[in-house]
């Protein structure tokens, strides 16, 4: 088999050179009116369709050119854009003088981490139309913000997106993101526009950007929780070569090594390659992390119309199961926030890899299409003691446990975009269908022993000496659960005219899902046989849910720096459970209604965005009071649909630019997400008018960053940003409950209440031509507060840290 595949590749690389040599290239630099290099700026050749971005050093190449006369444009955002004559002859390079890109004077920009809004369009989009022109609330953080704030976590990023913020991080193993009063894991995760697997901690070494559209994205993405997603989209090779080496060190013995390098391979394939190891300890005892991650990517100019971009990423993760201080009925533990009360051998092992692949193939000036294919194979496995719920007086039972989670996900996309005419009416159009499969397996242990032993939290050498392991257990159940989903949908931008746009669309969803369980048989505390031997396994009855999902909105832009946007789109949820008719429950449509300004003021020097929403769902799954007969229900899975949530509020982004070399950003959101219609009385009905847990009403970011431009000290930098999470509920919300001495109906309490609290970062920095090194010192004030899912895994949140990050660029 291998000489024929050398013999393919052989024949391949020969007929890629032979077709390069009769043809010419083109080089330059483009740079700001200040001299200074400019990134990512696109220079295309006008209706031949060539493009490339320029690197770091403001310089592009674009290969494989046709010997003739060719216009270049050269655009940038927040730039104006130019345009040069050039003439290509055979098997030479023509060099472009440099062009000077001037600041544009009346561009609405959006940026959204940059601040405002930004004229371009999404990575994730599907529809192709430029955010300023969306009525929706989407914020971008590029890879520049993430390099000078020294990301290493997701929730590092999201500290930047207005409104979003972490819920809990269970165990030490994830986290999850919320908005609007929303939980954002699971559905809402997505890497590259698909649907990602939200049971690890990702990578951000190899980010590019991360989008949070915010707000109902049912329309493109099908079954999504209405608070919004959030997308990662990974970096790309580039025509040019160039990359960078870097090596991060810190508080807690942290340390991380990052290469990046791309470049082409010849004149129609290009590669990336990102790699890094981390390895650290953790300011809570026994705690510690060791990850590897790699991320090549190729991708193909196949021909001037047609471009093949292959993506792959795997990471390895062994981490430590941290289930946090705890909780006393409704007050969270003080302890030292170093102490940790696990068992010193708990460990844990997430692996996560990845295949992407899309096909751009623009047959037409106006006309594109695309077809992406997406693989992930999701794993996480840990072992230990967890759910840290001690008594009154500290004693706490360490219970054993044992978790396995496999996912398998595959899906494809094909997305059709263009712009027609009807007279003076512009339209640009976007359809496209969708379908995803996953198979997940949840395996469940069982032990001899309920608990590995018996230790009070507050007396340290009950469980300082601990030196045992796991013995005992046996996987006592499977579950596997297949997931079908399919959609299509269709949408027009309208633009009547300058001034005003219309947004429709609608999409059609279906999902069809069901579980078999597997079970051991056990006599006489013997295991007869395996989960997996299971000669009779149980099915679920098989869910099945559809839905439309439309999407309406009208844009006003009455001037060129301004934009106002009212839109209506609805989205669907899944409920779990039954009906009174013991079929599987229907899903419950949720509606939003947002409305919204962007505004820039002083030719760019000031931006703000200003967004109203109100999402409702008034087929909130609640416990049946009767079954169909009429008598008293007991089975807590029976439910109706007649409950109702309201999340509304207000989020305000303002960002100024007030000289060259320095960005402030802030934010402010406000949430009132509460059940607004309940069964009274009703075992299990929540409370009406109870805030809804984990969502706090008041959210705000505020950050600088500047960077000397010129001068002696050109190359300095620093930084700061500040997050603030108001007051929020822990625990459970307060719901229904019976006596089960009295049968008396009375409301149950395990509401823990949360303090809100704020953390400042403050970072320096210094480049010296291609080196350069950043300090970052985070949470300052040294602030102690906690994420907490349900009362058994109260994590505190990190002391002040310190970083340090050398890089060369080349």
């Amino acid at each position: 088999m291998k000489s024929p595949i050398k013999f393919l590749f052989a024949a391949l690389f020969f007929t890629f050179q032979l077709y390069a040599q009769s043809n010419g290239s083109i080089k330059g630099t483009v740079v700001s009116s200040q001299n200074f290099p400019l990134e990512k700026v696109t220079v295309a050749t006008q209706n031949a369709g060539f493009s490339t971005l320029t690197d770091k050093g403001g310089n592009y190449n674009i290969s494989n050119v046709k010997p003739g006369n060719y216009t270049l444009i050269i655009s940038h955002i927040g730039f104006t854009t130019s345009s040069v004559q050039v003439t290509v002859t055979s098997n030479s390079v023509t060099i472009v003088p440099k062009v000077t890109l001037a600041e544009s004077q009346n561009t609405l920009s959006e940026v959204i981490v940059s601040g405002s809004v930004v004229n371009r369009t999404l990575a994730n989009g599907k529809a192709g139309i430029k955010t300023i022109d969306l009525p929706q609330s989407i914020q971008v953080i590029n890879s520049k913000t993430l390099e000078q704030q020294q990301t290493l976590r997701l929730s590092d990023v999201i500290k930047n997106v207005n409104g979003v913020y972490v819920g809990s991080a269970r165990g030490g193993a994830q986290e999850s993101f919320w908005s609007r009063g929303y939980d954002m894991s699971a559905n809402n995760m997505f890497k590259n526009g698909f649907r990602s697997n939200s049971g690890s901690m990702p990578e951000v070494a190899s980010l590019e950007q991360v989008e949070a559209l915010k707000g109902s994205s049912a329309l493109l993405f099908g079954n999504v929780a209405p608070g919004g997603i959030i997308n990662m989209v990974t970096k790309t090779p580039y025509f040019s070569k160039g990359g960078s080496v870097s090596f991060q060190t810190g508080s807690n013995a942290f340390y991380k090594p990052t290469i990046d390098f791309y470049g082409p391979l010849n004149s129609t394939i290009a590669y990336r390659f990102i790699g890094s190891y981390e390895n650290a300890e953790s300011f809570r005892d026994v705690v510690t992390r060791d990850r590897i991650y790699v991320n090549p990517s190729l991708l193909f100019k196949v021909s001037k119309k047609t471009h093949i971009l292959l993506q792959g990423d795997y990471l390895r993760d062994n981490w430590t199961p941290d289930f946090g201080t705890g909780a006393i009925g409704k007050e969270l533990v003080d302890l030292p926030r170093n102490t940790y009360l696990g068992a010193k051998w708990s460990n844990g092992l997430t692996t996560q890899a990845t295949f992407t692949g899309q096909i751009s193939y623009k047959f037409h000036k106006n006309w594109k299409f695309s077809s992406n294919t997406s693989i992930q194979d999701f794993g996480r496995k840990s072992e230990g003691t967890e759910r840290i719920q001690p008594s009154a007086n500290g004693t706490l039972n360490r219970p054993y446990g044992k978790n396995k989670n496999t996912e398998l996900i595959t899906a494809q996309q094909f997305n059709l975009q263009g712009t027609v005419m009807t007279g003076s009416v512009k339209h640009q159009l976007s359809t496209g269908v969708d379908t995803d499969y996953s198979f997940g397996q949840a395996y469940t242990y069982a032990f001899d022993t309920a608990n590995y032993d018996q230790i009070n939290i507050y007396d340290p050498s009950t469980y300082e000496n601990d030196n045992g392991s796991m013995t005992g257990a046996r996987n006592s159940k499977i579950v596997r659960t297949e997931t079908n989903r399919f959609g299509g949908y269709a949408q027009d931008l309208i633009s009547l005219s300058d001034k005003f746009k219309v947004l429709a669309g609608i999409r059609w969803s279906w999902q069809e899902a069901q579980a078999i369980n597997y079970n051991e048989k056990l006599t006489a505390g013997v295991q007869e046989y395996t989960p997996e031997n299971d000669p009779n396994p149980k099915k679920d009855a098989k869910r099945i849910d559809a839905a439309f999902s439309p999407k309406a909105g009208l844009v006003y832009q009455p001037t060129k720096n301004t934009s106002l946007f009212a839109s209506y789109a609805n989205s669907f949820t899944p409920n779990t459970g039954i009906g009174i008719d013991k079929q599987p429950l229907e899903a419950s449509i949720i509606d939003q209604f947002e409305v919204g300004v962007k505004k820039e003021f002083w030719n760019g020097i000031l931006t703000t965005n200003i967004t109203l929403y109100q999402i409702v769902n008034n087929n909130l799954a609640q416990m049946a009071e009767f079954d169909a007969e009429g008598a008293v229900n007991s089975n807590s899975q029976m439910k109706i649909l007649s409950g109702e949530t309201k999340s509304k509020g207000v989020e305000v982004d303002v960002n100024v630019k007030p000289i060259e070399g320095l960005s402030i950003l802030a934010g402010y959101s406000y949430n009132d997400m509460r059940f607004s219609d309940t069964e009274e009385g009703i075992v299990g009905s929540f409370i009406e008018g109870d805030r809804v847990a984990r969502t706090p009403a008041h959210t705000a970011n505020l950050s600088f960053f500047y960077t000397v431009p010129s001068g002696k000290l050109k190359g300095l930098s620093f930084g700061s940003i500040a997050n603030y999470i108001g007051d929020r509920i822990g625990g459970w919300n307060r719901d229904y409950a019976k006596d089960p001495n009295t049968n008396q109906i009375f409301i149950r309490d395990r509401e823990i209440p949360i303090s809100g609290y704020t953390t400042i970062d403050v970072s320096a920095g210094y480049t010296w031509r291609q080196f350069s090194i950043l300090c970052r010192l985070s949470n300052i004030t040294n602030e102690l507060n906690y994420t907490v899912h349900e009362n058994y895994s109260v994590n505190p949140i990190a002391p002040r840290q310190v970083m340090a990050t050398l890089k060369y660029k080349f």
